[in-house]
Order: structure tokens, then sequence, then C-alpha cells
């Protein structure tokens, strides 16, 4: 006992500091475990669950499988998938290969047109494909009699929006390129083949299991397009739509959840295995790799780019004009009355208003939480389990479905017994969701911006007794602006271009522009939902814009200390 309290007396007391940054944390973790963990917790144990709360097994896991078109749903979720991962990511490498090992011309063109699809709506490529491919499409003729209401119409809209997805890790993988390793190789008489097939390709290999995961989750998480153009083909993320939406069946929407949670987890560990694998490409010594000017490579590929920012613009350019059309397909006369929302849905122009406003809220409030939390992980001084547990929740959401987290708030906040039911239906509620959905690209970000700075900075101002939160407002935030700048339009942009992250969470007054492109095109008013979907675009390539316009300012202002 003696020995006990000595210890306990020798034990320095923490420091107010300390004491804040440790509440800080609590908060953090309480937030994380109402707004993640126990929504989650609700989906795992209602799919066990019968309409009395009584524990049943696996029994609707047993009428899942015994149900033709549920099982058919899983399966049809799966093929779409891999054949849309098929297409993009070769296609994706060549594009990204000629942005950065080739001399091809209009690079930062190019590099503009691939963000188009990261701007627009899922649902925007599916109707500029109906007007092209659809019952009284202008193509329709190319399908040779297939519909393209069905797997057609999904693959080919969903290359269109995973594209940019793929093409932007792979410029990143290919990017870094040590100059000695393809010395060295021509050196030995190495042939071009041989050189991309034992350079190259192991090189970019993380990217390339990276690219394939995203783009395989995308595909079978999407609600969007097969809502739109999927027509009576069934897949995973419409079939949890029609199970809670359609027919109140929360227990086996939940079932189903589960099933797409599957793919997405799995998809995870693999992207997380093959980093793991993969050895660092570009060491201390690296040579910057130059690429010279080949025109028998340079050339097809700049013809390549050509054709894949056409189609791309193409595509987009189509809606566009689609939402021009006064009565498509009879009356193909110019006008602005599609603009008129309020005679198609009865939120009219106040949707995208609302759609602003969560946009702006996510990304405000997101921001803050998310470089808040990053840095007390990282900086804050704090040992013990809790910084750790924090960092893999922040982790999760990349492996949840929006789908699957939009119905686990429903279980959850939508729960008689919660006493944060009120929520239910809210703009916050809706914020919250939005925050937690998109949480994890942007804590990397964070993460990487401030493991970037030297930890000396923190272990100076603590000797000089200057507060944690002076040294973060002075030194952290000034130089990490950039990346914060970043996070803020990563969490407006996707914000206004989801729909599974809020179709479940909507209240009357609350209805996203999203969700109204939806129920405008399930009314029939085609040209009128491809407007809804125009004006979203527009609204975020107006941020990207202005985010641009002031990169300029900010790496003047603040990270002028680089430049010698």
């Amino acid at each position: 006992m003696a020995s006990l309290s000595w210890r306990r007396a020798l034990r320095p007391t923490p420091t107010l500091e300390q004491r804040l940054v440790g509440l800080s944390l609590a908060l953090a973790g309480l937030l994380m475990l109402a707004a993640l963990v126990l929504p989650l917790a609700s989906v795992l144990i209602r799919a066990f669950q019968d309409g009395e709360g009584r524990f049943v097994g696996l029994a609707h896991v047993a009428a899942y499988l015994a149900t033709p078109n549920l099982a058919a749903a899983a399966w049809n979720s799966f093929w779409t998938a891999a054949v849309t991962m098929l297409c993009v990511v070769p296609a994706a490498f060549a594009y990204a290969y000629a942005l950065t090992r080739c001399c091809v011309p209009l690079k930062p063109l190019f590099r503009a047109v691939m963000l188009l699809p990261v701007l627009a709506p899922s649902l925007l490529p599916a109707l500029a494909l109906i007007y092209l491919f659809g019952n009284q499409g202008m193509l329709r003729w190319l399908l040779m009699g297939e519909s393209v209401y069905g797997p057609i119409g999904i693959v080919l809209a969903q290359v269109f929006y995973c594209f940019p997805h793929a093409a932007l890790i792979l410029s990143v993988a290919l990017s870094g390129a040590d100059a000695r390793l393809y010395e060295a190789a021509a050196v030995l008489k190495a042939g071009r083949g041989r050189i991309f097939a034992t350079v190259t390709l192991p090189g970019a290999m993380g990217g390339i299991v990276s690219a394939s995961v995203v783009v395989f989750t995308l595909v079978v998480t999407d609600f969007g397009i097969p809502k739109v153009i999927g027509g009576q083909f069934p897949v995973l993320a419409t079939e949890i739509y029609k199970q809670v939406i359609g027919q109140q069946n929360f227990h086996m929407g939940a079932v189903v959840g589960l099933v797409l949670l599957l793919p997405a987890v799995a998809a995870f560990l693999i992207d997380l295995w093959a980093q793991r694998r993969q050895a660092s490409v570009v060491s201390g010594r690296a040579v910057p790799l130059q690429p010279q000017p080949r025109p028998a490579r340079d050339g097809p590929l700049f013809a390549f780019c050509l054709l894949v920012a056409g189609l791309l613009m193409g595509l987009v350019g189509v809606a566009v004009w689609g939402s021009f059309i006064r009565f498509w397909p009879w009356n193909l006369e110019l006008t602005l009355a599609n603009y008129d929302f309020a005679r198609f849905d009865s939120a009219g122009w106040g949707s995208l208003w609302t759609s602003v406003r969560m946009a702006f809220f996510t990304a405000l409030f997101g921001t803050v939480l998310v470089f808040l939390l990053a840095y007390l992980i990282e900086r804050g001084g704090v040992g013990g389990p809790l910084p750790r547990l924090l960092g893999l929740a922040a982790t999760l959401p990349l492996a949840v479905p929006g789908l699957v987290l939009g119905l686990a708030y429903i279980l959850f906040f939508n729960d008689p017994a919660n006493p944060l039911g009120f929520l239910y239906g809210s703009l916050a509620l809706m914020v919250l969701n939005c925050i937690i959905h998109f949480y994890t690209v942007c804590h990397l970000t964070a993460v990487t911006a401030i493991r970037q700075l030297d930890p000396e900075f923190e272990s100076v101002g603590a000797s000089l007794r200057v507060p944690i939160w002076i040294t973060f407002g002075r030194v952290t935030l000034p130089i990490c602006l950039p990346a914060t700048v970043d996070i803020f339009v990563y969490f407006f942009v996707n914000a206004m271009t989801t729909v599974s992250a809020v179709v479940f969470l909507y209240g009357p007054d609350t209805k996203p522009a999203s969700v109204a492109v939806i129920h405008m095109d399930e009314a029939g008013q085609v040209s009128a939902a491809a407007a809804m979907a125009v004006a979203i675009l527009a609204i975020n390539i107006l941020l990207k814009l202005l985010h641009l316009a002031a990169a300029g300012r900010i790496e003047q202002t603040t990270q002028a200390w680089r430049r010698r």
C-alpha cells in the first residue's frame, strides 16, 4: 500500500491543457458513438429481430435467400460492378499515363474535363443516356434492339461516373517514379514492353488495386443511376429503397443493408492489404522521372485523351441541352420553362436552396470537426486507447455505403426510445449524416497535412509555456490552410451531389435537390430532372472556380516560407 501511494504521489498531475484536450477527445468519442457506432449497431440488431423486438436468429436471412428477386439483386450488383471495373480501370490507367508519363498537349484541359463527373450528381449521366439511347433516343439504333433501361444503361452511366475517381488515384500512383530504374533497365537493353511490365506496372500496382476497389464499391453502393435507368433490373441499392420506403419492411431492409455492407467492407480490407504490401516507390535518393517526347506513343494517347474528354463533355452537353427541351421527345423547342421547378415539384427552387444550405453547413462544421480531431489525435499529447480508437472510427465510414448509413439513421434516430429522435427529418440530421459519410477522406487529408509539420513546433511552444491552441491557431492552421480549403470543397461538392446518404432522411421541408431529381424523373418530367441536375452541376462548378481563384492567394499568403 505504501509503494502504491508513493507511485500516485510521483505521478505528474495533468495540466489544464491536457484536461481540455482529454475532454475534447471524449466529446468527439461520444459524437462518433452516437453518429456512427450506435446507428450501425441498430442495423445489425434489427436484422435479427421480429416486429415485436424478439430475437429470431437467421429467419430474415433465410427469407432473403428464399426470395428470388433479392438473391438476383445481389448477383446483379456484383457482376455489373465487375464489368464496370474492367471497363474503367484500363481506360483510366491509359488516361492517367498520358497525363503523367507522356508529352501530350492540353494537359490542364484534360485534367479539368476529367473532374466534370465528380461535380455532377450521379443521376446526370443516366438522364443523358435516356436522351441518347432511350425508347425515343437519338442514337437508340446503336443498341441494335436492346434496351438501355437495365444493365446496359447502368454500366454505361457508371463508367462515366466512376472514371474520374479511378483516373485521380492512378494519376497519383503514376506521378511518383524513380528515373534511375528506367535508366538501369535501358542500360540492360530491356525493351519498352518489358520495362512497362517489370517497372511501370509493379510501381503502380497499389494504385491499380485501390482504383479497382473504389470503382467496384461505388457501383455496388450507388443508388441514383440504377433508380433512374435501371428499369426492372434489380440491384441491392434499389432493393433497400423498395423494402424500406415501398414496403416499410425495416427488418428485411436491414438484412439487405448487411448484404450491401459485406462487399464494401471486403473491398476496404483488400485495399488496406494492398497498401501494406506495396513497397515505397520513391526513396530519398530518387531522381524524378521527366517524360521525353516520343511521337509513336504520344500521338495515340493524345487521340485517346481527346476521345475520352469528348465523350465526357458530350454526355454533360446532352444533359444540358435536354434541360432546355420543352417536351421530350415530341417538342424539341428550347425553353427556360424546365427551370421553373415549382411546376414540377412542390418544393420548387427551395430544394436547391436546401441542398446549398446542407452542403455549406456540412462543409463548415465538417471541416472544423475533421481538422480539430485530426490535430488532437496527432499532436494532442494524450496517451491511452482513446486517440487510437478515434483514429480507427475515423476510417470506418469509408467502408459504409451511404444507403446503409441512411438506413441506420432511420432505425436509430426514429426510435421512440431515443432522446435524439427530435432530429429525424431535420436539416441538422442530414448535415450530420453527410459529415460522417464523407469523413474518412477528409480525415486522411488532414492527418497527411499535419504529419508534414515537424512536432518540434509543439515542443517549442510547450517549453515557452504557449498553450496548444495558440500554437494551433498561429502555426499549424495557417500552414495547413490549403488542405483545409480542399476539405471544405470536398465536403460541399459531395453533399450537393449525394443521393444515397440522404434519401431516407429528408422531411417535408428539407427535400434536397438530388432527391427532387429522382422524384421528377419518376413523374416522367425528364427535362425538369435534367434541369435540376444541371443546376447542381453549375453550383459545384462555380464553387470550384472560386476555389481555384483563391488557391493562388492562399498559396502566396500562407506558403511563402516554402520558397527560397
